[in-house]
């Protein structure tokens, strides 16, 4: 009879105990990631990047019924654990056609995230893409940016081909606004500018209009020049001094390049030299005409190359068929790879700024109306501009998961074979033979 009492109560208290683990399961949830490169959860820092958010996160994604509706969840359900007021709906683009076109909508699954009043737009599912997005969502205010004008600059407005119209519009649902800035009129650049652009002048600026330029640097300006190759100095050697930075002479010529575009003047890069700006990008970006750049020695700058040409490429010093050209060893000219765009950076002269920073290309046809669509100009366009802007608490770019993908070799191929359809099974025959030959001398 006791012993009946006592097994009553030990079930009576398993019972009890499995009640309190559902009820404090229910209460505090716990979450480990045991996958390589955690590849289950997101960053720290995407999570810091929720915190920024204080209100709802509606997500609206633009995909057909299938798969990507499921990967969508998954990556929002990534999200959502660290910030529960995140909503997500679908749309079928072929059953609402109107909304998807309103919503100007270019691909299937992609996503428009609303925040505060603000929009962005997703196109790679991945956590890369989805917290750029969250970053320029929680950007304050609008940034105003100073396109110098008056000197046969691109113009920020414009619709010829060699204009950046296209690019700033790409730039204004992003919270930037643009802004002319003719230095021969204005008495000095606006204080309220977050960034001046100097886009290819044409013409020679006056030496006023280099002195506020100059100024503008000195106290701590941010700065993104566009020089071209064969252009004289336009007035703007002080500046190229102040800055540490020359224009080699010539145009860049790439024999690599020539093989995909048919033309060595029009170079591709796909590698990049580490920098914030190139962090995790990995597309080709296309430069019509791009002029070498050199470092000067002794700049108080912190210089890092961010752009670069291909091993056999060369700077062009005279006029050539470009069907005929080729490095000369015996000439001046200098043998890739050589960098043609640089990011400076260093404590900023302004109290009211940390890091004071500056880039400088050697070619801005890439941001141009006409080749703004070509490969990844866009978007290192917007790299560029975020990092001087100083959003470049963009998520650091996702690391593969090491066993996400198995790519054996034809021998490695053959020993997995070996291994795992013959030695194996005939391993275990002789194991069983073993055993059952110790049982019967038994």
């Amino acid at each position: 009879m006791r012993s009946a009492w006592k097994g009553w109560l030990y079930a009576l208290l398993c019972v009890v105990i499995a009640v309190c683990v559902a009820a404090l399961s229910a209460r505090f949830g716990f979450t480990a990631d045991w996958s390589a490169g955690a590849r289950a959860t997101i960053t720290p820092q995407s999570r810091s990047l929720l915190q920024q958010l204080k209100g709802p996160l509606e997500i609206t994604s633009y995909a057909r019924p299938g798969t990507l509706r499921t990967k969508t969840r998954l990556l929002v359900d990534r999200y959502r654990r660290f910030k529960h007021d995140v909503a997500l709906q679908f749309v079928d683009p072929d059953a609402d056609p109107i909304a998807t076109q309103d919503a100007n909508i270019t691909i299937d699954g992609e996503l428009v995230l609303r925040w505060n009043g603000r929009t962005q737009h997703v196109t790679q599912l991945d956590e890369p893409d989805f917290s750029d997005a969250l970053v320029r969502l929680a950007r304050g205010g609008d940034k105003l940016i100073a396109f110098i004008t008056g000197d046969g600059e691109r113009d920020a407005s414009g619709k010829n081909a060699a204009d950046l119209g296209a690019f700033v519009q790409r730039l204004a649902p992003r919270g930037i606004r643009a802004l002319p800035l003719n230095l021969a009129e204005a008495a000095e650049v606006p204080r309220n500018a977050n960034l001046v652009v100097l886009a290819s002048p044409q013409a020679a600026l006056l030496p006023a209009s280099v002195q506020k330029l100059q100024d503008y640097v000195a106290n701590g300006g941010n700065l993104l020049w566009l020089t071209e190759p064969g252009s004289d100095d336009l007035g703007l050697a002080p500046l190229a001094q102040a800055l540490g930075i020359k224009r080699l002479p010539g145009r860049l010529f790439d024999a690599q390049s020539a093989t995909a575009t048919g033309d060595a003047r029009m170079l591709v890069a796909s590698h990049y030299p580490t920098q914030a700006i190139t962090d995790g990008f990995d597309v080709n970006t296309v430069f019509p005409r791009a002029a070498a750049l050199a470092a000067l020695p002794g700049t108080a700058w912190n210089v890092q190359p961010i752009l670069q040409s291909g091993a056999r490429s060369w700077n062009q010093t005279t006029p050539v068929d470009p069907a005929q050209a080729a490095f000369d060893p015996d000439s001046s000219e200098l043998k890739g790879p050589l960098t043609f765009g640089y990011a400076l950076s260093r404590l900023s002269p302004s109290p009211d700024k940390n890091q004071q920073r500056v880039v400088v290309i050697g070619g801005g046809d890439f941001l141009s109306n006409a080749f703004l669509d070509d490969g990844g100009n866009l978007a290192f366009g917007e790299r560029v501009f975020d990092w001087l802007l100083g959003d470049d608490a963009l998520a650091a770019a996702a690391q593969p998961a090491p066993d996400s993908v198995m790519k054996p070799t034809r021998t490695q191929l053959g020993t997995l074979t070996f291994g795992y359809l013959i030695a194996l099974p005939i391993l275990l025959i002789l194991i069983g033979l073993a055993i059952n030959w110790r049982r019967r001398r038994r």
